[in-house]
């Protein structure tokens, strides 16, 4: 045991009235939600990067956090695990997630570094047997070291490219290793900075090439998780290649691996690429593609991600209303990724920014079941589309019917009259759940 989280309790649900601030008011994990237990709806996931390896900095200043496992080698490595898998045990979350480089120290050769993640992966196993928690997903930083400033899949350089899937497999192996039910790729860096040294089509089939690759090892060494793609579209990178889910989709679509891989949505991510939350949840779900979300929030007043710890429960509401339309996370979850902001300096800090976290998704969930189960959206969304019912309108979109049909159907006397989307009403239908 450390002494990082010294006298915090394990934080038990207690109700809405309790003014006990190490405390779920509204997250009870037994609590019974459109037919499942609120744990096994939320599947909620601790980020292991941003709880336990972001040190505080950002774009103009350095580090603000003082932990006693920052360093290199890997007693810090299990040091910052002891401490990682004892706030699992307080906050009582299914599962957590990481990138290699988050939980083991770069080595002075790949070999090195593929020891240190093999040995901090034994590390973990003993730790998660202990405690119950699972891993959500793992995945790889091919973005930080300066060997993926042009990027990893899609770097000109073929060694790079090799170094990238080395990395990914070792990664893989990880993931597999510790039972993980999905693996993220982000291109953290597969994107450009000017269109003056880049080429378009040669970078997409490269991308293109290792995710079939990453898709055969899944096959060849029996992984029956979930590859996951997450969606961003700009920083670092100026534009990159996984924009937003229409993006992603067009690109599967094109190689032909669309039934390989689903999408990890971020809220942060969909707000930059112009985009509600709701809007890549729904679209992804629409293609049979939503597999986990990483939730979040940005402050709308910057214009990058800032991956605040979520707070608004009509937005939450809104995105697991399309979770639960699609029926639900299978081998997908809640992943906090969001940090403390850089002036939250104690471990109190941390507990407490995740129970609120938690209790605000509680509160999405049970006021999007409750407007699904009333179905009163969905009536009023069917009503809007009513017309198209009828045999006429039926047969306007079958292939036996042209242009010419639609013109004699329009010159035969019919004038569309214009009927109201009723925005602000259904606005107010939203406001009496949450």
């Amino acid at each position: 045991m450390t002494d990082f989280f010294k006298d915090i309790p394990n934080i038990a649900y207690e109700g809405p009235d309790s003014d006990n601030e190490y405390a779920f008011r509204h997250y009870d994990p037994d609590e019974q939600v459109a037919g499942r237990r609120m744990e096994d709806h939320l599947r909620f996931s601790v980020a292991y990067w941003h709880s336990f390896a972001w040190e505080g900095q950002d774009p103009f200043g350095g580090r603000t956090f003082d932990r006693p496992w920052f360093g290199d080698g890997m007693e810090k490595a299990r040091l910052k695990a002891d401490v990682a898998f004892e706030m699992f045990q307080i906050l009582g979350q299914p599962f957590f997630c990481f990138h290699d480089l988050d939980v083991r120290p770069e080595g002075e050769s790949f070999a090195e570094s593929a020891r240190n993640l093999e040995e901090i992966t034994d590390y973990f196993r003993k730790k998660m047997a202990e405690t119950g928690t699972r891993l959500l997903w793992g995945t790889a930083n091919m973005f930080t070291h300066r060997r993926f400033m042009s990027g990893a899949s899609t770097n000109p350089d073929p060694d790079v490219f090799a170094y990238a899937g080395a990395t990914l497999k070792a990664a893989i192996d990880a993931t597999h290793k510790l039972g993980g039910e999905n693996y993220v790729l982000w291109g953290g860096r597969e994107g450009y900075e000017t269109l003056l040294n880049t080429d378009l089509g040669r970078e997409a089939d490269q991308y293109a090439a290792m995710l079939s690759k990453v898709v055969d090892y899944k096959h060849k060494i029996g992984f029956e998780g979930t590859i996951l793609i997450e969606p961003k579209p700009q920083e670092p990178s100026k534009h990159q290649y996984d924009y937003d889910v229409g993006t992603i989709y067009g690109f599967l679509k094109r190689y032909g691996l669309e039934d390989e891989v689903k999408l990890n949505i971020e809220q942060g991510h969909a707000i930059l690429a112009g985009h509600s939350f709701e809007h890549e949840l729904a679209l992804a779900a629409s293609l049979g593609m939503l597999g986990s979300i990483d939730m979040n929030r940005n402050d709308y007043q910057s214009g990058w991600d800032t991956d605040q710890f979520p707070n608004n429960v009509p937005e939450v509401a809104l995105a697991y209303y399309e979770i639960l339309k699609m029926g639900g996370f299978t081998t997908g979850g809640t992943n906090f990724d969001a940090k403390l902001r850089r002036q939250s300096l104690d471990p109190e800090d941390l507990i407490l920014a995740h129970v609120g976290a938690m209790d605000v998704c509680a509160r999405g969930l049970k006021a999007a079941a409750a407007m699904l189960e009333d179905g009163e959206l969905e009536r009023r969304r069917e009503e809007r589309y009513a017309g198209w019912q009828g045999e006429k309108a039926k047969e306007f979109l079958t292939r036996e019917t042209s242009l010419e049909d639609l013109d004699a159907y329009i010159r035969s006397g019919v004038e569309p009259e214009p009927r109201s989307g009723r925005q602000e009403r259904l606005e107010n239908l939203i406001n009496r759940y949450v």
